[in-house]
């Protein structure tokens, strides 16, 4: 019997009534004849609330008991979802990241998984069991529970899919797919069909938030289909991840569109560091979402985005204390993203001349092959991330 896992996201999980939906839709899974894994999230604004009460009690709370904190929130919703289930006629069984054998690193609040032993997950399947895991979560080599970070539960579900060779794995959310902007921020953004492993891992590291960039690269490696779906879509539409594209990246180009996407980060922190930046390099290499320049022992260029603005200027204060040389300022970033983007000057010089023309001043320029970055005042990023998609992603361009 083939696998499929599915991850429902806090905003499916807000309150008993969408459980039960959401339950309702597991089970449909299951009496299609599929073994059912399911990752679930903290159900609403459980996380938050949770940090607010530990912000309360101290200014500077352990990151270790600050996973054991929030990894309750998980625990809440899967033994919930597992109730829900069972109250259905089916079996159902809550384990969470410790038991399903995610074995992470020992950095709390932002652990990277490096093993998934899924054998007590296996067992549960094989005895007909629905199986309903803690998303957020896994255990150190210490025996200590660790938590993901930002996106977590979409690497959890990931991860495991991977580990039990399954058949694909969705992600649902309240949104219904991955669209090629924000479509708060750009009103033309429409639906992606599909996307590659890069170009979903370029977005996501150039602030798109409907899918982990972690995630997508265990998806990648094991070469596994990945969904973006509504929760209401009950496994049909949205966006499919996956190596295998209708649409290449010549056939793209050959039709006029450069670009499948624009992403968009509204405030980080750009660190330009002088000569013999290594010290600081050290720091931030973890946190770069781009580097624009760097050699070692030589001078430093990169961009860092950041939701939180206290975050931003606590790493700003961090970073100012390792040396006189560091200078930090907090723009914006903006990136087109496509197969082949980075690969030829013209695209740049179109975007260039789009933020020109919409009064968007740049600040900075970063390539790779599947993407192009530009800094910019955090005022402007609106402005400039409808310019880049109208020149990229709107009308075809002449060929």
């Amino acid at each position: 019997m083939k696998v499929i896992v599915q991850k429902f996201g806090g905003s499916s999980l807000s309150d008993l009534s969408k459980i039960r939906q959401v339950a309702e839709a597991i089970v449909a899974t299951r009496e299609r004849g599929y073994q059912v894994v399911v990752v679930v999230s903290a159900m609403g604004d459980t996380t938050d609330d949770l940090l607010g009460m530990a912000n309360e009690l101290a200014a500077s709370p352990s990151r270790r008991e600050l996973d054991m904190l929030l990894s309750v929130g998980e625990r809440i919703s899967m033994a919930l979802m597992s109730i829900a289930i069972q109250a259905r006629g089916h079996q159902a069984v809550s384990l969470t990241g410790s038991q399903c054998g995610i074995l992470t690193t020992a950095s709390h609040s932002n652990a990277r998984i490096i093993d998934v032993r899924p054998f007590r997950v296996q067992d549960e399947l094989a005895q007909g069991r629905i199986v309903i895991v803690a998303g957020f979560q896994g255990t150190s080599y210490r025996r200590d529970v660790t938590t993901l970070g930002r996106g977590g539960s979409d690497t959890t579900a990931v991860a495991l899919a991977a580990a039990l060779g399954a058949e694909a794995c969705e992600i649902y959310s309240d949104v219904d797919g991955v669209f090629s902007a924000d479509p708060r921020v750009v009103l033309s953004a429409r639906q992606l069909e599909s996307l590659s492993y890069e170009e979903m891992q370029e977005m996501a590291r150039a602030g798109a938030k409907v899918l982990n960039e972690q995630a997508v690269e265990f998806a990648r490696r094991a070469q596994i289909a990945l969904y973006a779906r509504s929760t209401q879509m009950r496994g049909e539409g949205g966006t499919v991840v996956r190596v295998d594209l209708p649409h290449t990246e010549l056939s793209r180009l050959e039709e006029g569109r450069p670009a499948v996407a624009v992403s968009h980060i509204r405030r980080g922190l750009r660190v330009c560091a002088g000569a013999s930046a290594d010290r600081v390099a050290e720091v931030i290499e973890a946190l770069a979402t781009v580097c624009f320049n760097w050699q070692p022992g030589g001078s430093l260029d990169a961009f860092i985005g950041l939701d939180d603005v206290h975050g931003v200027e606590a790493l700003e204060t961090s970073l100012c204390a390792l040396g006189a040389d560091v200078k930090v300022s907090q723009p914006g970033m903006i990136s087109v993203v496509g197969l082949g983007v980075g690969g030829q000057t013209r695209w740049s010089r179109l975007g260039e001349a789009a933020l020109r023309e919409a009064g968007v001043k740049t600040l900075g320029l970063s390539a790779s092959l599947a993407r192009l970055s530009w800094i910019v005042e955090a005022g402007q990023v609106e402005a400039g991330a409808n310019a880049l998609h109208e020149a990229f992603v709107g009308e075809p361009l002449p060929v």
